[in-house]
């Protein structure tokens, strides 16, 4: 297993997580913004952790 691929992913989700919780609804484009960067940097860290280990991922 790839430590540096899900440290580096694990990392990504838990910041992406925090930035969704982080926000609340307001009337400003900002959150949506933001919303939307860490739905997309969630996926990415998805995707280092599982494909961190040997043989196909799942």
């Amino acid at each position: 297993m790839d430590t540096t691929k899900v440290a580096l992913g694990a990392l990504l989700l838990v910041a992406s997580t925090a930035a969704l919780f982080a926000l609340s609804p307001t009337d400003s484009i900002l959150p949506m913004l933001v919303g939307g960067v860490a739905s997309l940097t969630m996926a990415a860290g998805a995707l280092l952790v599982g494909t961190s280990g040997e043989g196909r991922p799942v």
